[in-house]
C-alpha cells in the first residue's frame, strides 16, 4: 500500500513538472528567461523528488526491521514448539 501510494506521488510529481515545462515553453517570454525557469523547476522537482525518495527508504527499512523482528520471533515460537512436542 504505502508502495502504491509513493508511485503515485512520484507519477503525479514528473506530470506536474511537465505541465510546467509545457506552460514555460508557450509562455511569451525570452530564451533567456524560459531557459532559467525550466532549470528552477527542474531543481525544485529534485529536491521534492529527493526528499520522497529518502521518506521512502526510510520506511522500507522500517518494514524490513519489522519484517525481521516477526519472522525472527516466528522462528523462536517454531522451535519452542518443536522441543514441546519431542518431550
Amino acid at each position: 500500500m504505502a508502495q502504491e501510494n509513493g508511485d503515485k506521488v512520484v507519477w503525479f510529481l514528473a506530470g506536474a513538472a511537465i505541465g510546467a515545462a509545457i506552460a514555460l515553453l508557450y509562455a511569451p517570454a525570452s530564451g533567456e528567461e524560459t531557459r532559467a525557469k525550466l532549470l528552477d523547476k527542474a531543481n525544485e522537482g529534485k529536491e521534492v523528488l529527493g526528499e520522497h525518495g529518502r521518506e521512502l527508504m526510510d520506511r522500507g527499512r522500517e518494514l524490513y526491521s519489522k519484517g525481521k523482528s516477526m519472522a525472527d520471533e516466528a522462528a523462536d515460537m517454531f522451535e519452542r514448539g518443536r522441543k514441546l512436542v519431542e518431550g
